[in-house]
């Protein structure tokens, strides 16, 4: 069904579709398949993010920020090239965690999330205080590391010892000898520094549902080696509750970058946010979807996970709130994802059907996702119109 007349509004808020789009592209690529279907069509696009890939550029771009480059520690201790960020009110600073640990930084056969350390946001945390900045953003997702945020921590000047006194080495794993916590001589400003951390899960830092059992076998722990950092975890906690009086580990959030979002909490006083809901309100969201007829949102799945505050579940809540309509495009559609129908999706269309293997979605992911939009916005077009 191509050329339907008429004038639509339609906001393009998708956001980054993992290992084929980002943010950017994937909101162009839908943009192409409405075209196909409403040559005429006012359209906004927004790529938003939720604290993880993309957060940094699509922040930048709505603000008219500028990028800040730097060399940092990575994930395992070897210098890398990374950035940071400024918003267009020159004040705000914002860090991408996954610019200097995440898991893209190493290679899948050299990871070792036991000894991966949140080291460099740190240095660049302190590189925006440099700079005479009292207001930071991060964002906390995609790291490699499972530490606690300790090594940001170290890296401000914080010390984290074991029962000898003695400072621990670096990464999650050292945290099981963690004995004492001396924040004495972490840098001074971050008390006139308000910090608030873009979380992209809600899970806490240790337990069942905790930062290393969950998120840690895809940073390449073995169950063994997830069970060691869980109680690692449990020991930081432990020991910043009994001995500093920080009860920050059953936040929402906490266990977000490893736990990172603990640290950046108990560590510099950080607010814990949902990702998606603060880049949601920083590109200016609700103002683009006054007289919009529908909302396309989407990420590389769809499924019950999305309804825990992903970026496409915030933007459903946004446009509800404004009665639009919201149709979600995918590169596959998981179980559970029909619990979206009830935050205001339409319909959903997924890349991936019995016909396309994962791969050819990846290599292929441009011209697919212009496709599943046309084909998922006629549909609606056409049953708006009966």
């Amino acid at each position: 069904m191509h050329g339907i007349i008429g004038s639509v509004k339609i906001v393009i808020a998708s956001q980054a579709f993992k290992e084929s789009l980002s943010a950017e592209d994937a909101a162009e690529a839908i943009a192409e398949g409405v075209r196909r279907v409403v040559p005429d069509a006012e359209m906004v696009l927004l790529p938003v993010a939720d604290g993880g890939d993309d957060t940094l550029a699509t922040l930048l771009k709505a603000s008219g920020g500028k990028l800040v480059a730097c060399q940092v520690t990575g994930p395992l201790g070897e210098p890398v090239q990374s950035a940071w960020g400024v918003l267009g009110d020159g004040q705000t600073a914002v860090v991408e965690a996954a610019r200097a640990c995440g898991l893209a930084l190493t290679p899948e056969e050299g990871r070792n999330v036991l000894a991966a350390t949140t080291f460099g946001v740190g240095q660049i945390i302190k590189a925006a205080l440099d700079a005479g900045h009292t207001r930071i953003i991060i964002g906390v997702g995609g790291t490699a590391t499972c530490d606690g945020g300790v090594g940001m921590a170290q890296a401000l000047g914080a010390r984290f010892l074991d029962a000898q006194g003695n400072e621990l080495a670096r990464g999650g794993g050292a945290l099981l000898k963690l004995a004492r916590i001396d924040l004495s001589t972490i840098d001074s400003r971050l008390r006139q520094c308000q910090v608030q951390v873009a979380v992209d899960v809600r899970n806490a830092l240790c337990g069942p549902l905790g930062a290393a059992v969950t998120y840690g076998p895809q940073k390449g722990a073995t169950p063994q080696m997830a069970e060691q950092l869980d109680q690692a975890l449990a020991r930081l906690d432990q020991v910043a509750r009994y001995q500093l009086d920080l009860r920050m580990a059953h936040l929402p959030g906490a266990g977000a970058g490893g736990g990172l979002a603990f640290g950046l909490a108990a560590f510099l006083g950080a607010s814990l946010l949902p990702g998606a809901e603060l880049v949601c309100d920083a590109i200016g969201l609700d103002k683009a979807l006054d007289g919009a007829d529908y909302v396309i949102t989407g990420e590389g799945r769809i499924d019950w996970q999305t309804a825990f505050d992903k970026a496409p579940s915030v933007v459903a809540r946004h446009a509800a709130a404004k009665s639009v309509p919201v149709l979600g495009v995918a590169g596959s559609l998981g179980p559970g994802h029909e619990q979206l129908y009830a935050l205001g999706f339409l319909d959903m269309l997924g890349i991936v059907r019995q016909d396309t293997s994962l791969q050819d979605a990846i290599m292929w992911a441009w011209p697919l996702l212009a496709d599943v939009t046309e084909r998922v916005l006629a549909a609606a077009l056409a049953k708006a119109s009966q």
